[in-house]
């Protein structure tokens, strides 16, 4: 059994011993309405108190509800907010894009990015990320988007897994109920787009990373071929996403 208690105290001493490092005492978070920036700002709510700033940035894409959910949050943990609309950015660039829906929302994501780190300028602060194990381990998030943070307290832990976290932090039934989404679109789905649900990719990540299990192996525990190849193609496909830029080694002799 999990012992969610502990991992949460340990996970507010990261973050609280993280930021001091960088002689701030201030940290900024993007809440999207969903599960894992409402997990995070709770946790930097205990950790920062009053030091923590949420920004809830919507575009003409967003979900009514997404915003009304992240609003849901700050009131129920007294979190102060604010909300910076991206619209007019996307609305600038957007005809140069040609209607592709993942372009537009990479672009979006990066567009809140550049907000968030700007708020974090103005508020002498750091950004806190926001994307869990199965998210960074699958590359599904945006490179320079909502990938970027100074610091994760919630990379080491599983979508699937991170249900039960949540509920035992106090996250808001109207966010633990509904479907995982990056809201970049209209009817935007991450399970539907990644063709599993979370849970079922969650279980094969587990034994492929974690236990380091080959092809051969997993296919031996009963797993789909199809989601093992689609899972490993994932992971290094999008690698590069979790790196720092590769700089050439020269030599000047």
């Amino acid at each position: 059994m999990t012992e969610w208690g502990k991992i949460k105290e340990d996970l507010i001493s990261f973050l609280k011993t993280e930021v001091e490092k960088t002689g701030l005492n201030k940290v900024t978070v993007g809440l999207s309405g969903g599960l894992d920036s409402a997990v995070v700002a709770i946790l930097c709510k205990e950790a920062f108190g009053d030091n923590l700033n949420c920004v809830l940035m919507p575009s003409q894409f967003s979900s009514k509800s997404s915003t009304e959910h992240a609003i849901e949050v700050c009131k129920k943990f007294n979190i102060k907010y604010e909300i910076i609309s991206i619209e007019p950015m996307v609305s600038g660039f957007i005809k140069n894009m040609d209607d592709d829906k993942l372009r537009i929302g990479n672009f979006s994501a990066r567009m809140r990015m550049s907000v968030l780190y700007d708020v974090s300028s103005r508020e002498k602060s750091l950004v806190v990320g926001t994307s869990n194990k199965s998210e960074l381990l699958l590359g599904y998030g945006t490179i320079f988007g909502d990938i970027a943070c100074a610091i994760n307290p919630i990379g080491e832990i599983y979508k699937s897994d991170e249900f039960e976290f949540a509920r035992i932090l106090g996250v808001p039934e109207s966010i633990l109920n509904k479907a995982p989404s990056a809201d970049l679109w209209e009817g935007q789905s991450d399970e539907e787009e990644l063709g599993y649900s979370y849970k079922h990719m969650d279980e094969v990540l587990k034994v492929m990373v974690d236990q380091n299990k080959s092809k051969e192996e997993l296919i031996k525990l009963g797993f789909e071929e199809d989601l093992i190849n689609r899972l490993d193609y994932r992971i290094k496909a999008n690698a590069f996403k979790g790196k720092l830029p590769t700089i050439a080694k020269i030599r000047w002799n």
